[in-house]
This record gives structure tokens, C-alpha cells and sequence, in this order.
């Protein structure tokens, strides 16, 4: 094995990772990309925007001294999960990507919903039957726009998509596939029921395959695109939550990944089917063959953090300094995280961001303070619901943006009762993506081997301080009234 690309593909930017044949991160690289909502509860990526964002890092990552990008032997991705890409024959794009953020498809979710029921639907899938997974999407295709739907070959996720691109061959990994409410949890492949359910025709959808094994070598337009050789292979990829559980270590059960991002999926690994009967988080194939991934798939955490600083007109750096001057519990001022919806507690379209209890004594330092502790109880919802069912038992695991924030480190610890470990890798989803290049590349035998070698954790963990925990659980239990009271008005 050679160097190994590993690159992950957000809703906010593209970034890649170079990794030595030793496994060492040697060089980063980010490139920017932007989300268009041409109407409300929409979200679209013009997928230009992703393989820009590719040829940018890569050439960023080759322009390193001394680096010949023969030595460039493997490539793997990490991509956002519940995008879909309609495709034409040519693996080009008939339209802008409809993305995880888009609410669109609510109708065709509730007729699913109706057809199978949710309790059969969860069973089946492990999912809820919800507007932002990929089957409803599909459905959307093919009520509103159906000069797309007959003209499209494919409807691969948004790692299906990229991986046709770069290799000619579009395909998918189990958690991606699993994330689709197309996908059976416990057999591991396409479910009959949920396919007649949805009318959906199974050729219409990209072949799975574990998120190690090759899909191919890079086509010569790819390669010449990326200025590497055709002899450079891909693997077939995985989900960015699933990348970035792999960049934690979290590869068994045990840890907790949460990843901090514009969204904050929080998730735990396991070894069998575990179905959560309150429905507060999904189960799905993780990156890890054969291993299960339990998770939420995320309130605006970071997002809810951008919009405020955008609202008072000032940086998220400032936010955030400003926060510190807030005590614990912000004075009573409580914050819902869910400017698009809510996962947690529930999940619930309707719902929709609130700041409860401000007076006249309350400023900006409060507001933000408000907003880092909103997510955290969020946080605390989705932690507690993974202990009662048995999993997660050990420590916080952050990555993301998040975990650079010494303040909203040490809340996380004290709301959640938890130890809270940063990730030390720079890039840990793209991380993630090289890890899978290297079991692919033949570096090591597997996915949990590869996390063992690979990850990088902080020597000592931030332990929950005793003195605020009293502060923090009333505030926690006001969180919780206040969501109640504004659900009936939700409803």
C-alpha cells in the first residue's frame, strides 16, 4: 500500500485527509460548498459543487513536497447520508440533489406510514418513517417531477453518486443502504415489503457492498480530473456519521460518537438488532461490516450555534466567548434546538425552535449560553435513551467542530453525567474514509483493526463537576416541560 486519500463530503464543505502507508495523517485540505432551499423545508446541492469540491482537495493534498501521486494508491469516501442523486445512463445528474436537511417529502413518508404501518416499518428497517430518508424522495421523483423519475437510470445516495463518477460504477454500502427505509436491518439486504410499499423498483437503486471493498479504479476522465493514475482504486465509502464513528474508535460497543456538527447525530455501536420502542434513535448498518450502528441522527447543533450569531450580528467565536460570562443554567433562559424540526426528545416536523423564560436582565452572553446548553439537553435525551437500552455505557466521544469548544466540552460532561473525550485527528470523518482505503488497500484486516491503529484520542477525559449538576438537572427538567407544553402547540 501507498498513501491513501480519505475525503468526506458535507452539506458545508468538502475535506480530505492524506494518510502515509503507516497510517498517519500527513495533510488536510477543505474546500467550501453552499446548500440552495428554493422553497421552504427544501434543500438542494448541485453535485458540481461536490466534485469541485474533490478536485480541490485532492490537488491541495498532491501539491505536498516530495509526494508523486503514483504513491496515491487508494481512495475512500464518507458522505452525507439521506441525499439522492437521480442519474441518467451517463451517471450525470438530472437535477440538483434533494439532501438529508429536506423536508419536502412529508406526504409520501405518510402515505409509507399508512400502507405498511409504523410499528412494521420500524421493525423491518430499524427507521422511522420520516421525510428525510431517501424512499419517500424517490416517491416525491415520481409524483412531482416524473420527466426526472422515467428518465433516471439510478437513484443513488449522494457516496453512490460520487462513486459512479469516479470509477464508472455506481454502488453503495450497507449504511447507506440502510438509511434508505428501503433496506431490511436483520437480513441485510432489500426488504420486499418496504419495496411494494414504496413502488419502487429495486434496479432503480445502486448494488450494496461492505464499505471496504473495492468499487473500482478511477476512470480516465476522474483520474485526470484529480491528477492521479488510473491505477488509483476506491472503495465503495460509507455514511459520514458512520465515518465519523470509525474516526472516534467507536467500531464496538461501548463509546458513545458524538459528532458536533451542523447537525449532531449521536450514536452507538452494536453487535445485534436493538429497536428502540420510543423511537428516539434508529438503527442502522454501520461502516463496520456486520456491526450495527444505534443512533439519532441529529437536532441543529451547530446550525442552531450559526444562526444566532448570525441574528445578533457578530462570529460563532464570539458566541461563544460571550457565552462563558453566563452562569450555569443561563439565568433560567432555556433554548429547543429545533429551528428545523425535532429528533429529540420526539421527533417531530412541526416543532420549532424557542428561547423560554428571558427577562429584562437577560442579554447576548445569556442567549448564547442558552443555545450551547439547548443542545445539550438535547444530547442528554438521546445519551439516557441509549444507556436504558444497554449501550453506550463508557465514555462521550466528540468530533466536529464542537469539540474545540472548551466550554461546550466541559456542559456536556456536566448535563450528561458523562466523561467527555475529544477526537484529536483534524479531519475525523474523512479519517473515517482513509481507514476504509486502507482495509481495502490490504493494510489491515479489518475496520476495527485499522480504528485501533488510526484513531487519536485525548489522554484524559472532562469529568462531570458535582457543583453544577444540581444547576443542571432543574434546568434539564424545565428543557423537558417547556418541550412538552410547546409540542400541543406543535401538534
Amino acid at each position: 500500500m501507498g498513501y491513501v486519500i480519505g475525503i468526506d463530503v458535507g452539506s458545508q464543505s468538502v475535506k480530505a485527509v492524506l494518510c502515509s502507508p503507516e497510517g498517519d495523517t500527513v495533510a488536510t485540505a477543505t474546500h467550501p460548498c453552499s446548500m440552495d432551499h428554493p422553497r421552504s423545508g427544501w434543500s438542494e446541492q448541485d453535485p458540481a459543487q461536490w466534485r469541485e469540491g474533490i478536485r480541490a482537495t485532492v490537488h491541495s493534498l498532491l501539491a505536498r513536497p516530495a509526494l508523486r501521486p503514483g504513491e496515491v494508491t487508494h481512495l475512500g469516501l464518507a458522505c452525507q447520508v439521506d441525499g439522492v442523486v437521480p442519474v441518467d445512463d451517463r451517471m450525470s445528474p438530472l437535477r440538483p440533489a434533494i439532501i438529508w436537511l429536506d423536508r419536502r417529502a412529508e406526504r409520501q413518508a405518510r402515505e409509507l406510514e399508512e400502507r405498511l404501518g409504523a410499528a412494521e416499518t420500524f421493525r423491518l428497517s430499524g427507521l422511522n418513517p420520516d421525510a428525510s430518508h431517501i424512499a419517500p424522495k424517490i416517491m416525491w421523483l415520481r409524483d412531482t417531477e416524473p420527466e426526472v423519475y422515467l428518465s433516471a437510470r439510478l437513484f443513488p445516495p449522494v457516496a453512490g453518486y460520487l462513486t459512479g463518477w469516479l470509477t464508472g460504477h455506481a454502488v453503495q454500502d450497507h449504511a447507506n443502504a440502510s438509511s434508505t427505509l428501503l433496506y431490511d436491518v436483520r437480513t441485510r439486504e432489500w426488504s420486499p415489503e418496504l419495496l411494494k410499499a414504496a413502488d419502487i423498483d429495486p434496479r432503480l437503486l445502486a448494488p450494496i457492498q461492505p464499505a471496504h471493498e473495492l468499487a473500482g479504479h478511477l476512470t480516465g476522465q476522474a483520474a485526470a480530473e484529480l491528477g492521479l493514475p488510473t491505477s488509483c482504486q476506491v472503495v465503495t465509502g460509507t455514511g459520514d456519521d458512520h465515518a465519523a464513528a470509525l474516526g472516534a474508535g467507536v467500531v464496538a460497543p461501548g463509546a458513545i460518537a458524538d459528532v458536533t456538527g451542523t447537525a449532531e447525530p449521536v450514536a452507538a455501536a452494536a453487535t445485534g438488532p436493538v429497536f428502540d420502542e420510543e423511537r428516539l434513535v434508529e438503527t442502522h448498518a454501520h461502516a463496520v461490516d456486520g456491526t450495527l450502528l444505534v443512533e439519532n441522527p441529529g437536532f441543529v447543533s451547530g446550525g442552531s450555534t450559526m444562526w444566532l450569531a448570525r441574528a445578533l450580528g457578530c462570529s460563532q467565536e464570539d458566541t461563544f466567548t460571550c457565552a462563558e460570562a453566563a452562569p450555569p443554567g443561563s439565568d433560567g433562559v432555556i433554548f429547543l434546538p429545533a429551528l428545523s424540526g425535532a429528533t429529540a426528545p420526539r421527533w417531530n416536523d412541526r416543532m420549532r425552535g424557542v428561547f423560554h423564560g428571558l427577562s429584562m436582565n437577560h442579554d447576548r452572553c445569556h442567549l448564547s449560553r442558552a443555545v450551547l446548553e439547548g443542545c445539550t439537553y438535547a444530547l442528554r435525551d438521546i445519551t439516557d435513551r441509549l444507556s436504558s437500552l444497554g449501550l453506550g455505557g463508557g465514555e462521550l466521544r466528540v468530533v466536529g467542530g464542537g469539540c474545540r469548544i472548551e466550554l461546550w466540552l466541559q456542559v456536556k460532561a456536566d448535563v450528561t453525567g458523562l466523561p467527555v473525550r475529544e477526537v484529536l485527528v483534524p479531519e475525523p470523518t474523512a479519517l473515517g474514509a482513509a481507514m476504509l482505503a486502507c482495509v481495502g488497500a490490504g493494510a489491515y484486516p479489518d475496520t476495527v483493526a485499522a480504528a485501533a491503529q488510526m484513531t487519536r484520542l485525548a489522554h484524559t477525559c472532562r469529568e462531570p463537576d458535582p457543583a453544577r449538576a444540581e444547576a443542571y438537572q432543574l434546568a434539564y427538567a424545565r428543557y423537558q416541560r417547556v418541550f412538552d407544553a410547546l409540542e400541543e402547540l406543535a401538534r
